[in-house]
């Protein structure tokens, strides 16, 4: 097998890749601006350079020379290389900043370019703490600068579209946002004009920027020339915790960071999953991160004397389970849904098995022409998939309105979703006959005919798993803290902040931004048992365990084995 030294140490490799990526992927650190491994290579920052050198040659023998110890000679080529554009060869030699001082003099030397012209705003700068070349400046660069001339000034906050801002004298000119537009999404709405020191990146004249995927060039920004108008200002990375999730704005599930302060989610960033999203996501899964923080429900309320009163979560099991106890099974609709876990819906449809009723269907969100055969989808829910492996099937709606003119619907237990306001139901028909209800926000419109009102906790705020549409298995985890916290939220709730996460301990907390909800696979057993049924389990974690046990569309889906990443499930068609 090939090998290549790098700093001393000798590695193998496959194939021809480059030697940065290879590099990074082996846990050697070496700095660059300008290379990205999802796009082409221009080689344009200097920054990421090396000294490389290969085996003299005996033109007699054909084998390597060997020098008086029986090493190789190594002949090292007479300028450095930049590692991003190099492919690896057999014996070759490479040294690193690490271990020679002409590479790191570089590295220092090419700093001191970039910094010549760029501005020294980092205090309010909304980059600043999460800049590589701020990070780079101080890990590689000169201690200080030998300018004194004026620096060049370029057009500052510039909205060149929507959702980005420009500030340009910040830009280093990697060329990533206008390689991005070009190769990746093809919008083509950037490029750079002028020339020398006094270029930047802007839309064309006429052109407006804004690609559905616009706000990947701001994660892409290796400075803080582009940013997002919608997230500038509001807070700096150390303030904030990140949670690694996925989005549930469509059936792709891209997975994504879900950032916290004050427990509010205050921003939404991409995740890297090759198998999912790859280094993407849409803009609009970026701005829905509002649901979380408005219109949410504050604790159980139950229907008295025609409106809803606030009770506790007991009053509402007892009063849910008393609505439902004198009603036979079959005559009692259970909707599911393909915004709730997997986990919620299996104990939904254990719960409707145990009364003897029909199995639970669920309400499809689909919105012609939304989706672009990438990473949206006409789907507008995250787990339509998740639902269909437990069997529980798209509702048959002219079926379903027959019955419930009919009088043969006598109660609806609804899982987190709106029939009233998806059309399925108009308010009317359900006015008369007892409604339970899940719901994210107090935006639900069958709040308004619902008797017991069950506030479930979201994406950000519980455990389970969602099925994306390419059959993709990924788990979520709590962003945020909720005011029924139980142990199982709070050993899942990472710290993936420098001190803490957003909970009652943590400095940045605030008490006013705590929702009274629970998590659907908590609520459903307690109305289970009070009709007479027990659904109890340690949590979520052992409810999928079963599952992937007993179902064979979720074998392998264990949590231990989906990991941050998520499992691929078999194709659904053989087993559902």
């Amino acid at each position: 097998m090939p090998r290549i030294t790098i700093d001393g140490i000798v590695y193998e490799f496959e194939g021809r890749p480059k030697l940065l990526q290879f590099c990074l992927d082996h846990g050697i650190e070496l700095p660059h601006f300008c290379y990205h491994p999802a796009l082409s290579i221009p080689a344009n920052c200097r920054q990421c350079l090396v000294e490389v050198g290969m085996p003299v040659i005996d033109r007699e023998t054909g084998k390597p020379k060997l020098d008086e110890n029986g090493q190789p000679v190594i002949q090292f080529m007479p300028k450095l290389q930049t590692s991003c554009s190099l492919d690896m060869a057999d014996g070759m030699v490479v040294k690193t900043h690490r271990t020679s001082e002409k590479v790191a003099r570089a590295q220092r030397d090419n700093l001191e370019f970039l910094l010549i012209n760029h501005p020294l705003d980092c205090p309010i700068c909304d980059q600043a703490g999460k800049c590589p070349l701020q990070i780079q400046a101080y890990k590689y660069g000169p201690e200080g600068s030998r300018f004194e001339f004026l620096k060049v000034h370029k057009p500052k906050r510039v909205r060149l579209g929507p959702r980005v801002m420009l500030d340009a004298e910040r830009c280093i000119n990697c060329t990533r946002c206008v390689r991005f537009t070009d190769e990746i999404s093809k919008s083509h709405q950037l490029t750079i004009i002028e020339r020398g020191v006094r270029n930047y990146p802007i839309t064309p004249p006429g052109v407006v920027f804004d690609d559905p995927y616009s706000m990947n060039v701001i994660d892409l920004c290796p400075v803080g020339a582009l940013t997002s108008i919608d997230a500038r200002f509001k807070a700096r990375p150390w303030e904030m915790s990140a949670t690694p999730s996925i989005t549930i704005t469509n059936a792709k599930g891209s997975n994504c960071y879900y950032w916290v302060r004050d427990n509010l989610i205050v921003e939404i960033t991409p995740r890297a999953n090759a198998a999912v999203n790859e280094y993407w996501l849409p803009d609009e899964d970026r701005l829905e991160y509002h649901r979380f923080n408005e219109n949410r429900p504050d604790g159980p309320e139950v229907r008295r004397e025609g409106r809803l009163v606030r009770v506790s979560w007991e009053e509402a099991y007892d009063h849910a389970a008393a609505l439902l106890a004198g009603i036979d099974g079959r005559r009692i609709l259970f909707l599911g849904s393909a915004y709730a876990t997997v986990e919620d819906n299996y104990l939904l449809k254990r719960l409707a098995e145990a009364l003897g009723a029909d199995s639970p269907v669920y309400i499809p969100h689909i919105e012609p022409g939304h989706g672009d055969g990438w990473l949206r989808t006409d789907d507008r829910t995250p787990n339509a998939q998740g639902c269909q492996r437990l069997g529980i099937l798209p509702v048959d709606e002219a079926l379903l309105r027959s019955r419930l003119e009919s009088g043969e619907i006598q109660a609806v237990y609804v899982l987190e979703d709106d029939p009233v306001g998806s059309g399925l139901f108009p308010a009317e028909a359900l006015a008369n006959i007892p409604v339970i209800l899940h719901y994210y926000n107090t935006t639900n419109q069958t709040l308004a005919v619902a008797d017991v009102a069950l506030p479930a906790a979201t994406v950000v705020e519980t455990v389970g798993t969602y099925v994306n549409c390419d059959g993709h298995a990924q788990r979520v985890r709590p962003a945020k803290a909720i005011r029924t916290v139980n142990r199982v939220l709070m050993r899942e709730i990472g710290k993936s902040r420098l001190d803490q996460h957003g909970t009652p301990y943590d400095r940045w907390y605030n008490e006013q931004h705590q929702v009274d909800c629970k998590p659907s696979w908590e609520i459903l057993p307690e109305v289970a048992e009070r009709l007479g049924h027990p659904l109890r389990y340690k949590g979520p974690k052992y409810i999928m365990q079963e599952i992937a046990e007993t179902i064979p569309a979720f074998a392998g889906a264990t949590y231990e084995a989906m990991g941050l990443e998520g499992v691929r499930l078999v194709e659904i068609g053989a087993e559902v």
